[in-house]
């Protein structure tokens, strides 16, 4: 064994009871988490000169630890359980994990209200819905919301059912909406006919069919031809939708097939959904981190973060290998199913044919997901260089920072930085500036503020470069906020007119940058593009890759500063509807608000429960005044 100095202390002492174990780098930043049912022992495997052998990238993984951390944990399922939180939580750059740290989309069916209907989500709460995904496309999670719509017709508003409304909207025309606003359909049978569309979803389509059929009969002999018709055209999506369904299995059974491809480095993983013996569909999900990853590494880190977030768990999953630690897999996976879950391999013709089958699309879909991946590249390549040539700049433009501003009347004043690394945006490095100190609207005066802010830092950086190793975590992490400030870009995008270039062209010689840092910017009416010293605009060919990057830019650097600024908008309005009420000034506002969360989450309170927060008389002014 050859620890490191700097960490054979904290080896030593590590427990041997189960847990979890985070490796730091330098910059205090977790790049790998991991469990163990013995801490000690697990951490002090990663530094065997024989391990680094067969895995170069363990090798490279122990070159980057500065600080090891621990959390003990009772047993190894609660050790999984907080490893795919830790992991989640840090996407560590050495762990396979889920590409991307985006939140899937869900399909979200609001049970708990009268008259549900379906909406597009990224987040499962306990609120009584039913959910199914996660799915990997967003565009075809609204397509098949749009084929539901058409076979299942429910509301898509957000008006309150009474059933006595004159008229229904146009979605009822083109039978889109089943129209209870207007009493065309009970309560009752408004959802029955949603939850025929939660047992579609599920798989039950022959019984949804079964159920469509008898009740267009049933209407027909009652005379009720327009309801029959209703159903009938029902029954008609359905089955256009059952029939593209393909049986791949006689047992009639719900099991998801696991399978992945892998190319210079890239993984990606294909879930084939079975239900009732029928292919529902199929996602693909990109791991990242896959490279240097065995097989069996990489099926436990999909299983353990796609389920993790998955609405329903069957009770077979289908891989195409044994995996280490299945049965702790399997344990975590009943608790979240409710009943037993087995993780198994094939076993006959019929299970070798769907793995292939996972594996094939996984291939197919990697291999297009490559040359889309290397076509976007050239593409964003291509638009630097149209962008440098047109501008005259003197490099590539890797770096390109966009500032806006978003005020309401001088209410709210705030400034978005977006950044730009390669022609893709990096968010991580997007930041906000809450304008202050301004006596009304002036977007010179809030911009050349934002500006000097963002510089004044970049000069500090400069400052400091010469000091020590950080010697705490506060420390560490002010560090990490330093190194946004410390890169300069390569462009200055400003969004507005000759005015605002003339008040960035002024900060940048306040501190010396002028001739280091290109700077224009970008007129809304006509796009067109200012840069100092030149009287005529620069107007960017309207076809061209370099146009449709800089408008792609400003606009979301506009996104990113509206969104801030109506956040501070409704702090404001918040904060003055909870002043006004006798009894409640900064202290109690903020605690009605840390426990409560909103204004809605006050209305809904009783009395008592504001009452256990703050005196009972102004627990009354809060219900009376709200």
């Amino acid at each position: 064994m050859s620890v490191p100095e700097h960490l054979d202390a904290t080896v030593r002492s590590l427990p041997t009871e189960p847990g979890c174990y985070l490796f730091y780098d330098a910059n205090g930043k977790v790049i790998y988490v991991g469990k163990a049912v013995n801490l000690r022992n697990r951490v002090r495997s990663y530094f065997n000169p024989n391990v680094w052998l067969a895995s170069p990238k363990i090798g490279r993984l122990v070159r980057d630890i500065a600080r090891i951390e621990f959390v003990v944990r009772g047993n190894e399922l609660e050790a999984l359980i907080q490893e795919a939180e830790l992991i989640k939580r840090h996407q560590p750059r050495y762990n396979v994990r889920l590409k991307d740290d985006k939140r899937y989309p869900y399909l979200k069916v609001t049970l708990q209200d009268d008259f549900p209907t379906v909406r597009v989500t990224r987040r499962m709460e306990r609120d009584g819905a039913r959910y199914f995904g996660p799915f990997s496309d967003t565009r075809a999670v609204y397509a098949t919301r749009d084929a539901l719509r058409r076979m299942f017709p429910f509301l898509d508003c957000d008006r309150v059912i009474t059933g006595q409304d004159k008229r229904a909207c146009m979605y009822h025309d083109i039978k889109l909406c089943s129209a209870p606003c207007i009493g065309a359909i009970s309560r009752a049978e408004y959802r029955a006919t949603i939850q025929r569309l939660c047992d579609f979803l599920e798989g039950k389509s022959d019984q949804v069919l079964v159920d469509l059929q008898a009740r267009m009969e049933q209407a027909a002999e009652n005379l009720q031809f327009e309801r029959a018709a209703w159903y009938r055209d029902q029954l008609k999506a359905a089955r256009h939708v059952v029939e593209k369904q393909r049986v791949v299995s006689s047992a009639a059974s719900d099991q998801d097939v696991i399978a992945f491809a892998r190319a210079d480095g890239e993984a990606c993983v294909q879930v084939l959904f079975i239900r009732g013996g029928k292919l529902l569909g199929q996602e693909y999900f990109v791991l990242d981190g896959a490279e240097g990853a065995d097989e069996t590494e990489l099926l436990r880190a999909f299983l353990q973060q796609f389920y993790g977030e998955a609405a329903y768990v069957p009770p077979e999953v289908l891989l195409p290998a044994q995996i280490d630690e299945a049965v702790i897999l399997e344990n975590w996976l009943k608790r979240k199913r409710g009943s037993a879950v087995r993780l198994r391999t094939p076993r006959g013709e019929t299970d070798a044919g769907l793995v292939e089958l996972a594996a094939q699309n996984a291939a197919a879909t990697l291999t297009s997901l490559k040359a889309q991946w290397q076509e976007d590249s050239h593409r964003q390549e291509s638009a630097l260089r149209e962008l440098q040539d047109a501008l005259g700049l003197p490099r590539l433009p890797g770096r390109i920072e966009c500032y806006d501003v978003s005020n309401t009347q001088g209410v709210a004043v705030v400034g978005s930085m977006v950044v730009f690394a390669h022609g893709q945006p990096r968010k991580s490095d997007y930041r906000r500036f809450n304008i202050r100190g301004l006596p009304g609207p002036n977007d010179f005066e809030s911009l050349r503020q934002m500006l000097t802010r963002r510089f004044q830092r970049w000069q500090d950086t400069q400052d400091t470069s010469g000091t020590e190793q950080p010697a705490d975590r506060l420390e560490v992490n002010r560090r990490n906020a330093d190194a946004v400030w410390r890169l300069l870009p390569d462009l200055i995008i400003i969004d507005g007119g000759k005015g605002q270039l003339g008040v960035a062209v002024e900060v940048l010689e306040q501190f010396d940058l002028l001739h280091i840092v290109p700077v224009i910017s970008l007129a809304k009416q006509q796009e067109e593009i200012f840069m100092p010293g030149k009287l005529e605009s620069i107007m960017l060919p309207r076809q061209s890759q370099a146009f449709y990057l800089v408008q792609r830019i400003r606009d979301e650097a506009h996104r990113y500063g509206l969104s801030g600024h109506r956040r501070q908008r409704e702090k404001i309005s918040l904060a003055s509807q909870l002043d006004a009420i006798p009894g409640v000034g900064p202290v109690r506002r903020r605690k009605l608000l840390r426990v409560f969360g909103s204004i809605e989450g006050m209305k809904a309170a009783t009395v008592e429960q504001l009452a256990e927060h703050v005196p009972l008389n102004v627990a009354r002014s809060i219900k009376d005044i709200l």
